[in-house]
């Protein structure tokens, strides 16, 4: 029996957006939907009953970090992530793959597996298909990632085609290490990077790996919006209707809304909590930077359409004032404001493919948001 099940309720007629229920060993969640990031087991300035109060039931967890701090035999002698972190909810872990490719200056890729330095205090460390199970196994995530190569963009042809090979090898190792397939869901990687063939054949060699869930790489990694719409276009339609579909590292409102349109369930960024941080927030007249001069007399909240806890009760006056100052709770505010939008919006979106109408709805988003207009300051 599969730790992980994918239930389709409806299709939206108007653009074939999937309405769906993901099941969990911890609980169920509604899909389309976007996942908090807690990196280190927290997601930064919340705790686990804000992001509860918002309306999550999954976020997740990184297993590079994790294992450099604090180690994951001590998660596991802590009784697994869930305990540790005190969250009842989902939790899905990365491989750390991403990582070992994005923050270590010097990496040298084998077949047998990555050697990289520790981005902490340059210590030499491998990362394997096998070490990143036995990392996951240890945290107890409810969905695992396999372990893949995440090239560049852009990058030549040869170059990717020889990338999608070695992490469909990859893909297997992952699943022939995997120690906990009845609660613990493993996930293969499509790569590819924007061609096509590379896609199809990178998707045909992991469903044949009968994998629960399939994730989508190498996107969001500095290619245009419109190249990576582009690449869900002809992905998508070779991952199996029955599993979920998870687009990694995505999470600015057009991006949600056009993934979703093209078929994808699972989104997760760093996006909101990381700019939410400088003062910048999503609101539902578009980008709002709070720390400009012009809010410094402004007692209005964020958002006039917004009913989160940070809108409900504090103006844009006072968390300019406390940004200002380097208080913590001017974060605290704009995260908790960031990821409730974000939250939100999906929820919205999956009520609009419930009544058939997310083109519509993505018609209206986008005026309203700004991203019509030439000025627009996008994400």
């Amino acid at each position: 029996m599969s730790a992980i099940k994918y239930e389709l309720i409806k299709t939206c007629k108007q653009t074939g957006a999937r309405l769906g229920r993901v099941h969990t060993p911890h609980g169920s969640f509604e899909t389309p939907v976007f996942m908090p990031v807690g990196t280190l087991a927290t997601v930064k300035t919340m705790s686990p009953e804000d992001i509860k109060q918002m309306g999550a039931n999954i976020l997740l967890s990184n297993t590079y970090h994790l294992w450099l701090r604090p180690g994951h035999d001590i998660v596991q002698e802590a009784g697994g992530l869930h305990k540790f972190m005190n969250w009842d909810g989902a939790i899905l872990t990365d491989s750390g793959g991403f990582q070992v490719f994005s923050l270590s200056e010097f990496r040298k890729i084998e077949e047998e597996g990555v050697h990289f330095r520790n981005h902490l205090n340059g210590d030499k460390l491998f990362l394997s298909p096998e070490k990143a199970m036995e990392i996951q196994n240890a945290l107890g995530s409810d969905i695992m990632m396999a372990f893949d190569e995440c090239p560049p963009y852009p990058a030549e042809y040869e170059y990717m085609k020889k990338s999608v090979e070695r992490t469909s090898r990859w893909a297997e190792r992952c699943l022939a290490a995997h120690k906990r397939p009845e609660d613990q869901g493993l996930f293969g990687i499509v790569q590819g990077g924007e061609y096509e063939e590379l896609r199809r054949q990178s998707a045909k060699d992991l469903v044949s790996l009968d994998f629960p869930g399939y994730a989508i790489g190498g996107l969001s990694v500095g290619e245009p919006k419109d190249v990576m719409n582009r690449v869900l276009d002809f992905t998508t339609p070779h991952l199996p209707a029955d599993k979920p579909r998870y687009l990694m590292g995505v999470g600015s409102p057009d991006s949600l809304i056009d993934g979703a349109m093209r078929g994808v369930d699972m989104f997760d960024c760093v996006l909101p909590t990381r700019i939410a941080r400088n003062g910048t927030l999503m609101t539902s007249e578009g980008r709002l930077v709070v720390k400009n001069a012009k809010y410094a007399r402004d007692f209005g909240p964020l958002d006039e359409n917004c009913d989160c806890y940070t809108c409900k009760n504090y103006s844009r006056a006072y968390i300019r004032h406390l940004l200002h100052c380097n208080e913590t709770f001017g974060i605290r505010l704009t995260t908790y404001h960031n990821l409730h939008f974000l939250i939100k919006l999906m929820e919205n979106v999956r009520q609009a493919i419930r009544e058939d109408r997310l083109g519509d709805f993505r018609e209206e988003f986008f005026e309203q948001y700004g991203f019509n207009r030439p000025d627009a300051k996008n994400f």
